[in-house]
């Protein structure tokens, strides 16, 4: 009788545990998987049996990086269509905001993706799926948004859940609803803030597709007060919550989230220290999405040292959307998270680990390398965690334990 299923031995394992400094980093590690989850973390030394008859599956490392699957905690990756025309247009120096008022920028993928059958919309999101799990991403948070009505809504949402059925990846699923006005309520926000309110997610919590609401708090978005409304309708039905908060001016969004005991805010550009002040006390993630900073050519960064003074948690993700991210790369995401967010490679990793887990409410299942924790793991082709974020263009994967 085989004690473990699978031994991973000589691995420079990165457990990314909580409280842990420099990766948690164990050198000539070994981790034992039973049943899909992790049953024993220590050092290749430390096992004092016979090593052959410990596992059914003996993998030897050879010196190779072990790290917690990577989680892409903020994506909008279900969508039809295409916006390159107005990427062309924002470098042809039309405004992003502009954009938008002229029906472009959500509402146009709006259209598209009420358009698109089920199985049309699956066909179209499933390559940006492919793409982020080929690079170690073993959990992938995905809103809806594209629909802005209640049977659109829908589809999203059960594309999203398809996509994790089908590839035996974790999917989270976020309700944004309240992700722009759609163009018949173009004159009247609050009646379809009250749509959302009564109609879509009550109905979304029946069918228990969505695991969060989320809300756009902006000038071209919702008013604080509007997503407050939505906020009280996720309590109501049990839904956490998370947000698009201060992207592109502060309307205190990322205090409202706090107010909430929000799981994430998420952009966090233009986040005032009161609001830093309040996440910190809430224990809301700071979710910082790099691709979409650099996208638009934003030269105001988060609050990143006041993040740090108060101990908000720092999460990094990809945005992947068709409008400002047009990006299924984590890892190039990472990479630009030191770049452009002077974060270290260390606060990058934990970013799309375990403070990507705790941005997701999933702290206690995944994001590190810890007895009882699903044994979600990337066994990389380098030595360093700070690889990972170093060279792009190479896929470093091994293998991938999910």
């Amino acid at each position: 009788m085989f004690k473990w299923d699978t031994l991973i031995i000589n691995a420079n394992v990165a457990t990314m545990a909580e409280g842990s400094h420099e990766y948690g980093m164990i050198e000539n590690g070994a981790v034992g998987i039973l049943d899909g989850r992790i049953e024993w973390v220590g050092t290749t030394a430390g096992i004092k049996n016979s090593i052959e008859t410990l596992a059914k599956e003996l993998i030897d490392a050879e010196g190779c990086l072990l790290t917690p699957g990577l989680i892409d905690c903020h994506t909008h990756l279900v969508f039809a269509g295409n916006r390159a025309d107005e990427f062309e247009q924002r470098l042809n120096g039309v405004a992003y905001t502009e954009i938008a008022k002229q029906g472009g920028g959500i509402l146009s993928t709006v259209r598209a993706t009420r358009a698109a059958s089920f199985d049309e919309l699956y066909a179209q999101s499933l390559p940006r799926f492919q793409a982020l799990i080929s690079e170690g991403v073993t959990t992938v948070e995905i809103k809806s948004g594209y629909g802005l009505d209640f049977n659109s809504e829908l589809k999203m949402l059960q594309v999203a859940k398809k996509l994790g059925e089908e590839y035996n990846i974790q999917v989270k699923t976020t309700l944004l609803a309240a992700h722009a006005v759609p163009p018949e309520y173009k004159d009247n926000a609050d009646k379809y803030v009250d749509v959302i309110c009564t109609e879509i997610i009550p109905k979304i919590a029946d069918l228990k597709v969505a695991d969060c609401v989320d809300a756009f708090c902006e000038g071209i978005g919702f008013s604080y007060d509007q997503t407050k409304r939505v906020f009280d309708a996720a309590a109501r039905w049990g839904f956490p919550v998370k947000l698009h908060a201060d992207q592109l001016s502060d309307l205190n969004g990322a205090a409202l989230v706090a107010e909430y005991a929000g799981l994430s805010a998420d952009h966090v550009e233009y986040t005032s220290l009161k609001s830093v002040k309040a996440m910190a006390k809430a224990g809301t993630v700071a979710v910082l999405l790099p691709y979409a900073f650099y996208s638009l050519k934003e030269t105001k960064l988060p609050p990143i040292e006041a993040f740090r003074k108060h101990h908000v948690p720092i999460a990094v993700s990809t945005d992947c959307n068709p409008g400002i991210a047009p990006c299924s790369s984590l890892l190039t995401t990472m990479n630009q998270a030191c770049i452009q967010f002077s974060l270290t490679p260390e606060e990058v990793l934990a970013g799309v680990t375990r403070n990507a887990a705790l941005a997701l409410g999933i702290e206690d299942e995944v994001g590190s390398i810890e007895f009882g924790k699903k044994a979600n793991m990337v066994l990389w082709n380098v030595k360093k965690p700070a690889d990972l974020c170093y060279w792009q263009g190479m896929n470093r994967v091994k293998r991938i334990f999910k």
